[in-house]
């Protein structure tokens, strides 16, 4: 592990574009469109996360592509990853920067600094993009055109927030550990309109086909029978909640996902992958996959054709396993992704 972390140390002591200069990898590589990019954690302080790529037509894995095409170790922990236009943001949470690529080569272009532990990306257009953390209590108001922190917008009672969506003006930002809330933000003023109380732990956020906010609240860690886990629904107009399901006591889902049609929610429980139609009446009862004696972690879902990626982390320490199943739960086809796959980004 040693001679792994040696590329790591003299990165950290050299600027990042000096670095890529100096170790470009030769030729390119072309990522086509309808593809998918696997944004893998890696462990915790090992400053091993690295990004895998998969042509789903060829049916091709090119894992570390990062470090292939830049010379570049990813860092510590990556956390998310978010396409504009043509260009890949990678949030490298422990490392407290993102890492900015072009989607059509793979090549680094730039990287925004000055973060805490920065978690989720969302833009609000071409100018503004907003940046969530899981412990400075703001949110970061980047400008994407030239990679610089413009503002931010201060969330003391909250310094954990996460995922985002957003309705029109109007931003969704889930606010995750030890906390109970979702932050609804004004885009046009930065500024936080309501707070809306929900249930513990709200982690995973989407808006359905009508632009009703959907919300899966984690609960507490530890076996409290007090804190269940729970699917909410928010009105994006009255700012409060007009539904809501509650799971199984230790039940704990996660991973909340929406379909391309909007119409069908998914999420990870347990070795299971369970689909919920946005008009359902209550939880559902049965999984659409079952994967036994597997580790689920990440979940995705192709906001083009609806296919089901599942990610299975194995032991945590060898690379993770991502099976591809269609919209109706049938397994495509599977490969190996990097330590710990946790999410996915479609290109």
């Amino acid at each position: 592990m040693c001679f792994f972390l040696l590329p790591l140390l003299f990165a950290g002591c050299m600027k990042d574009d000096q670095w890529v200069k100096d170790h470009l990898q030769q030729g390119t590589i072309q990522l086509v469109a309808g593809s998918l990019f696997v944004i893998n954690e890696g462990n915790f302080m090992y400053g091993n996360a690295t990004l895998s790529y998969y042509d789903t037509l060829k049916r091709e894995v090119q894992n570390d592509l990062f470090y292939r095409i830049n010379g570049l170790p990813l860092g510590d922990v990556a956390e998310s990853m978010t396409i504009h236009q043509s260009s890949g943001y990678v949030v490298v949470n422990n490392s407290g920067k993102i890492y900015i690529m072009d989607t059509g080569n793979g090549k680094y272009t730039g990287k925004i600094t000055g973060l805490v532990s920065p978690r989720f990306m969302h833009f609000v257009n071409s100018t503004k993009a907003y940046v969530t953390d899981l412990y400075s209590g703001k949110i970061t108001i980047v400008n994407p055109t030239t990679d610089q922190i413009t503002g931010s917008i201060p969330c003391p009672s909250h310094p954990s927030t996460e995922e985002m969506v957003q309705v029109s003006n109007m931003l969704f930002v889930s606010c995750w550990s030890a906390d109970k809330t979702v932050l609804a933000i004004d885009t046009d003023k930065d500024q936080i309109v309501t707070e809306i109380t929900t249930g513990d732990q709200p982690c995973g956020i989407v808006a359905d086909h009508y632009s009703k906010i959907w919300v899966l609240c984690q609960s507490l860690p530890g076996n409290s029978t007090n804190s269940l886990a729970m699917l909410q629904r928010i009105d994006p107009v009255t700012l409060k909640i007009d539904k809501s399901f509650s799971f199984p006591s230790q039940a704990k889902p996660v991973k909340l996902n929406i379909d391309h049609s909007g119409e069908n929610l998914f999420y990870l429980l347990g070795n299971e992958v369970r689909k919920m139609a946005i008009t359902a009446g209550s939880l559902p009862d049965k999984p659409i996959i079952i994967l036994n004696s597997k580790i689920l972690y990440g979940l995705g879902i192709d906001p083009v054709n609806g296919n089901i990626y599942v990610s299975d982390a194995l032991d945590y320490q060898q690379p993770g396993v991502i099976y591809r199943f269609s919209g109706t739960g049938s397994l495509i086809d599977s490969f190996k992704a990097g330590i710990i796959p946790g999410r996915f980004c479609f290109k």
